[in-house]
This record gives structure tokens, sequence and C-alpha cells, in this order.
């Protein structure tokens, strides 16, 4: 059974011009989840640029020169509710410039859904999108093939498309692939069942998304509890309460649990689990809880509450997939501050082991220099241990952003290897 308050996250990405603004806005369009003034405002927009109907494009192209340009440039979240689930969709930009932007949007995804122009077939830039949501460690991938009705709504074209990206998804790992063709512009396929493609069997996209099934996607077996804040509020009733707050990254903590923290290595027991003024059983990923101990341990943010019989590893030393973010490039051996779930150390890039051409897919180990949208393994050494699980296990506890203390901008994020 559904829980009807469960969150999905998507992101759309493809080429330009393949569709992806115009299918967002179809899907809030048919699903209407539009406010009435939003709709009035961009009807009168379509009136305005000469459109006979609606043009959907423009419920998501948010900045003016998306609307003048007609593509798509920042990453755009559009939140939208269906008597079956909740939705945030991330509409990312197609252009090889704007990588960086893609992988933002897709960090957080359920499910990648990936565009393709039906004349086009698949492209250079379906390559680049699947590879980067094979990276991300996406769960679930849609494959909308789009603008059908531009090729007489063809079975063999679709067909074609589907063998030619299974061809391209089994180099990668990616879990589990659907196709979908459709037309956005008229509405087949994605909220309602296209009359236009009889030969079609499956769900239409909107029915899809609301009945995947994401709750497995979350590691229930390493359970990790990242510790945000101590409480202690000091008055009566509560004079000798100190709870440890944060979210649980992974897994499940149970009362009377056996659990260590990292990374001094004293163990204890779960005492309590509190959420507000409630008192739990049990706590699982991704609840925001307060437990307390059996003993007075030291701790404070960016330590990490584990089970005694499951640990992750305490490391100094970190290789990682890295996106580039910043529009300077990486400078050689310089000192970043590192965030890796609460815990916040100073760390340095020591090397670039390999660049990924993102064109060919290629490795390149000639070129280290790490400039904005690239994507490289390296090698980053930080000034005390952090508690790490690989991203493919865990994507919260697998994952870094580094930050240049000086401007105190994100200048990469990245998945540990």
């Amino acid at each position: 059974m559904l829980d009807k308050n469960q969150l999905l996250r998507f992101t759309t990405a493809g080429s330009v011009d393949d569709g992806k603004s115009t299918l967002i806005g179809r899907l809030l369009y048919d699903s209407k989840s539009i406010f009435e003034d939003q709709l009035e405002a961009i009807e009168n927009t379509s009136k305005r640029k000469g459109h006979d109907g609606v043009d959907l494009a423009l419920f998501t192209d948010g900045l003016r020169d998306e609307r003048e340009q007609g593509i798509t440039i920042d990453v755009a979240y559009r939140y939208f509710t269906t008597p079956k689930r909740k939705f945030i969709i991330a509409d990312t930009p197609g252009h090889i410039q704007y990588t960086r932007n893609m992988v933002t949007g897709a960090s957080t995804a359920n499910v990648a859904t990936i565009l393709i122009d039906a004349r086009h077939g698949v492209i250079e830039q379906t390559k680049r999108h699947a590879f980067i949501a094979s990276l991300l460690q996406i769960p679930h991938i849609i494959v909308c093939v789009n603008k059908m009705d531009l090729v007489d709504f063809s079975e063999e074209i679709f067909n074609n498309i589907v063998s030619e990206f299974e061809d391209v998804s089994s180099k990668m790992l990616v879990k589990d692939v659907r196709f979908i063709p459709m037309s956005a512009l008229l509405g087949d396929n994605v909220v309602n069942k296209s009359e236009n493609m009889p030969w079609y069997q499956g769900a239409p996209m909107l029915h899809t998304l609301e009945t995947m099934h994401i709750s497995s996607d979350i590691n229930k077996v390493d359970a990790r509890f990242p510790v945000q804040t101590v409480i202690r509020p000091q008055r009566d009733g509560f004079i000798d309460y100190r709870g440890y707050a944060g979210r649980v990254a992974s897994g499940i903590l149970r009362k009377g649990d056996e659990v260590t923290v990292m990374p001094s290595g004293f163990t204890s027991k779960i005492k309590n689990i509190n959420l507000y003024d409630k008192e739990l059983e049990e706590a699982y990923a991704p609840m925001s809880v307060s437990i307390t101990l059996e003993d007075d341990i030291d701790i404070s943010r960016g330590d990490m509450i584990v089970r005694s019989n499951n640990k992750p590893e305490p490391s100094q030393d970190i290789e990682v997939m890295l996106c580039w973010l910043n529009n300077n490039p990486a400078k050689p051996r310089a000192k970043y501050t590192i965030k890796h779930t609460s815990n916040d150390q100073k760390a340095m890039i020591k090397e670039v082991v390999y660049k990924y051409d993102i064109n060919t897919l290629e490795r390149n180990t000639e070129d280290a220099d790490l400039a904005m949208n690239d994507i490289a393994k390296v090698k980053i050494r930080t000034t005390k241990p952090i508690m790490i699980d690989p991203y493919r296990e865990n994507r919260t506890t697998g994952s870094i952003i580094l930050v240049d203390d000086a401007t105190n901008e994100t200048v990469a994020a990245g998945m540990i290897v």
C-alpha cells in the first residue's frame, strides 16, 4: 500500500528542445496542479507570443532569459500533489555547459526522467545524462520518448530507441529502466493514456510515478545517525536531560540498541528516542529525532551514533567522484572545508586520478586541471577522520561537498567511491 504522504523527487534531463519544460507543464496542467492566477498569466503570455493554445513550457521556465530564448538555464523546482503522492520536480538544463546544474538537481532524486526526441533517437546528450544518472546512483530511470506525434506514433521507431538505450545503459549501473512513448505537446501518455498508441500496453507517466515503489531505495541496514546538535534544556523536569538531535541518515535505531559513538569509539545503549513530545520505540531514515543514551558520553556536532556491530569506515584519505561546480578552477593542493553529513573538516585535493570526457565518457589521465562542469576521480586528504560509506551503498554518508573558505562558495560536490 502506498503512503499518501510519501514524497517522490524526480529530475528531468534531455537535450535542448526535447520538450522537458513542455512535459512538466503538461504534467501540471493535466493533473490540475496549477493555480488559476498562474494559468491566467501564462495564457496571456502565450497569446502575446502568438500561440494558439497555452505554451506549456512557460510553467517552468521562470528566468526571463529562459522565456526569451526558449531554453532552460537554471534548475527549476516545482511542487505538486496528487491524491496518491507528493512530488518535487527538478527541471535541469540540457546544455553541456550546465552539467553542474544537472548534478545538483539530480543529487536527491529517486527517479530520473530522460527525454529523447523520437525523431533523433539516442544522441550524445542522452548518453551523458544516462551516465550522470548512473554516477549519482539514481535508483529508477524513466525514458520518455517524446514527440511521437512527429513520427506518426510509430511502434517500430519506439522499439529501435528502446534497444539503442538498453545498449547504452547495459554498460552502466542502472537498476530499473522503463520506457514510455509520449507526446508532451498533445498530452499522449503523460497523465492520460494515449489513444494514438494502442500498441503501448504500459501506464502513462503520472501513473508510473504515482505507483513506483521507492521505500526500498533507502538503506535500511546500516544505522547511521549524524549528530547535528546537543539538546540541554536546563529547565524543570529536564535538568539532567542530554539529547542528541539529528536526522537518521540510514538504517533503523531502536530503544535498547547497543551503539558506538564515532570517532571516539565509546559504547552505550539507546535510552530514549523522542520526536517532539512523543517517545518512539524506533527511528528510521529520514526521520529527524532526538536520542538519549544510558551513559554520559562527550558527544558533539559532527559525531555519529551507529550500531556497535555495524560501523562505517573512519578515514582521512578518501577517493571521490567529484563534479566541479565553481567558475574558478581548482587550485593545486589548496585547502577547502569538506562537509560530510553534520561534520565539517579542512581538506585538500591531493591528486586528480582521471577526468571523464563528458562527451565520449572515456577516462583522461593526462589532464589534471579541474574546471567548471568537470567530473573527475580525485584523492582527498582530511585533517581528521570522517565516517564514510561508499556512495553506492549510502547516498547520505557517501556524499560530500567542498567549500572555498575565502568566498564561502560551494565549489564541488562528490560521491565517495
